[in-house]
């Protein structure tokens, strides 16, 4: 791992977009929940912005509701397809790269695991094989998962440091992207005036987020139905928060390895301790926030292996760039619940989610 950058010349919290004004950006699955969020924000602030995904995941979906499709050059393709992706970076020529397509729900990877190894471990070599041929990428940001951590279900948080053995297909296959990334960072890209680092958030939760499998769309459906949420494993603690935190922190680290290479390195981006809770908990957190007697029920099902304990020591992203979470799990999800009541009363969704990235910025 490189050094860590001395703390005292580098604090900062991204309060100002002006950099990404002008840039030429790629960002890879553009249109999933976390990359609609982040091609939104950058279009907002002027970058030159080219998607390369997929279709959008779900139905209904968050990209075509936030209305940026047409002010971004956006291509439906997808990470395996070596010859596209490298037209595409051919044509785009980015200056910075996030990486967010992948294969995300843990109990898919079960379902079909070779599909999601080919998407998360082969879709990264591809697009770091076609950025070193291609040249011109000043800064690439791999963005990871929590997950990726031999999880021994200890009582504090994983380090940077931690081995990497993700126990599912999902998580294990972000761990081989982890180590692809290093490997070409270290092989091909060191010196090379590409900065590489890879960022390994917690659960977000936030506005447009309709994938199967997840606590938050599965209580949003619940609440639109009439219906109790029913909860998995109400017992298991995650690293939850809003959107918004760890996409703010993505745009951070690519900013400041793109003016110095020494920001280069691996990043956890999580929430504080207090902020770590059970779902249990944060089923209830909801239920309150969406009113009209929302309650919930816990339903234990059979089903494959999930971590129960997982948390990050987020030391290092204060450490080196004086980063904290601005929202604390009850607001993220007041937020998330403003989002959806939007959605649900046919609301311009698009405005509420301008409105909350200015609040966002504006509590730095």
């Amino acid at each position: 791992m490189a050094e860590r950058p001395g703390s005292m010349e580098s604090v900062e919290i991204m309060t100002d977009l002006d950099f990404y004004k002008g840039k030429k950006v790629l960002v890879t699955g553009h249109t999933g929940f976390k990359g609609s969020w982040l091609v939104k924000i950058l279009a907002d602030a002027g970058a030159q912005v080219t998607g390369y995904s997929l279709e959008p995941p779900t139905r209904p979906a968050l990209f075509p509701l936030c209305k940026v499709k047409e002010r971004i050059e956006s291509v439906t393709g997808d990470i395996r397809d070596k010859e596209h992706l490298w037209q595409v970076l051919e044509k785009a020529k980015p200056e910075i790269v996030f990486h967010l397509a992948a294969q995300p729900i843990v109990r898919d990877s079960y379902k079909d695991p070779v599909y999601t190894y080919e998407t998360n471990v082969m879709g990264t070599v591809y697009l770091l094989e076609g950025v070193r041929a291609l040249g011109g990428v000043r800064s690439f940001l791999n963005v990871t998962t929590d997950k990726v951590y031999e999880n021994r279900e200890w009582e504090w948080g994983y380090r940077e440091t931690d081995p990497l053995d993700g126990y599912d297909p999902y998580s294990n296959s972000k761990s081989c992207s982890e180590l692809v990334t290093h490997s070409y960072r270290n092989s091909f890209f060191d010196g090379s005036g590409t900065a590489v680092s890879t960022a390994r958030a917690g659960n977000v939760i936030g506005g447009g987020d309709f994938a199967n499998d997840r606590i938050i769309p599965d209580c949003i459906r619940a609440a639109m139905a009439g219906e109790p949420v029913k909860v998995r494993n109400r017992w298991s603690i995650r690293p939850f928060q809003h959107v918004l935190e760890p996409l703010f922190a993505y745009l951070l680290i690519a900013k400041r390895q793109y003016e110095d290479g020494k920001y280069a390195g691996y990043y956890n981006v999580g929430p504080s301790d207090e902020d770590c809770i059970t779902t249990g908990e944060l089923t209830e957190l909801f239920c309150r926030a969406w009113g009209k007697g929302q309650t919930w029920i816990s339903q234990s099902q059979d089903g494959p292996h999930e971590a129960s304990f997982l948390k990050l020591d987020c030391s290092r992203m204060r450490q080196v760039f004086g980063w904290k979470p601005r929202w604390n799990i009850e607001e993220a999800v007041k937020k998330t619940v403003e989002w959806f009541q939007v959605y649900a009363s046919g609301g311009d969704v698009a405005s509420c989610m301008e409105a909350q990235i200015r609040e966002f910025m504006e509590e730095a």
